[in-house]
């Protein structure tokens, strides 16, 4: 293990803990570009990366009452079985087409967010339980066939389906994305050995980062950590696309 492989961990920790997500889009690459990881076995070993320090970042945000519990437990619930099912698709399309399809849907997601227009009144938090169901199975399905906690769909998700602050859909982001790696691990376990070494070192540094990110993220204005989140993705999109296509 080299010391960007170290330097990366640091970077998944420290962005997850600003912005809720993000972090788990970095995973993937960095073990993949720069641990040197296989791309189906690093599927699994993010996720406990991702879950560890993601659960990190979830308590420390519950303790200042940014977690709203009643999204948690829909997105979760639905999110879990959608990563079980999605954790079994992973093993059907070859590594290339596995890191093309995670560039793509970081770019569509991208897009989107820069479209979204800001409500000028914030509406009332409401989680209507079809809605956020859906919306909570989607994001699983995803998080267990990319190896990503999914935190960079659900922020937008809670922000549009279950109507939280921005800073309050961060810290529910995570308890989710704990919840969802959870079970996304455990529908790869057995396809793939897990360097349970490597996957230590990595999320003791990762939850030291998501904890220094929680406290920055409190003195930054919610426009400028999405717009960074916004930045973040498209720059790893085309990374991933650069690395998979030369």
């Amino acid at each position: 293990m080299n010391a960007l492989a170290l330097l990366g961990a640091v970077g998944i920790g420290l962005v997850l803990g600003l912005t809720g997500s993000g972090g788990s889009i970095l995973t993937l690459p960095v073990l993949v570009y720069l641990a040197g990881i296989e791309p189906r076995e690093a599927v699994g070993l993010s996720l406990i990366i991702v879950g560890a320090a993601a659960l990190a970042g979830a308590w420390q945000r519950a303790r200042v009452g940014e977690v709203y519990y009643k999204a948690v437990l829909m997105f979760a619930v639905s999110g879990m079985l959608g990563a079980t099912l999605g954790a079994k698709l992973t093993h059907f399309i070859s590594p290339d087409a596995l890191m093309l399809a995670f560039a793509g849907v970081m770019i569509a997601l991208g897009v989107r967010m820069m479209l979204m227009r800001r409500p000028s009144v914030q509406p009332e938090i409401e989680c209507r339980p079809m809605r956020c169901l859906m919306a909570g199975a989607g994001v699983g399905v995803l998080t267990g066939f990319l190896g990503v906690g999914g935190g960079f769909l659900l922020l937008p998700a809670l922000v549009k389906f279950a109507r939280v602050p921005t800073r309050v859909a961060t810290g529910t982001s995570l308890a989710i994305i704990a919840a969802n790696s959870a079970a996304g691990f455990f529908g790869h376990l057995g396809s793939a050995p897990v360097p349970w070494r490597l996957a230590m070192v990595f999320s003791l540094i990762a939850v030291g980062g998501v904890l220094l990110g929680g406290k920055i993220a409190g003195r930054l204005p919610e426009l400028v950590l999405q717009r960074g989140f916004v930045l973040l993705v498209f720059l790893t999109a085309a990374f991933v696309i650069w690395m998979t296509l030369r």
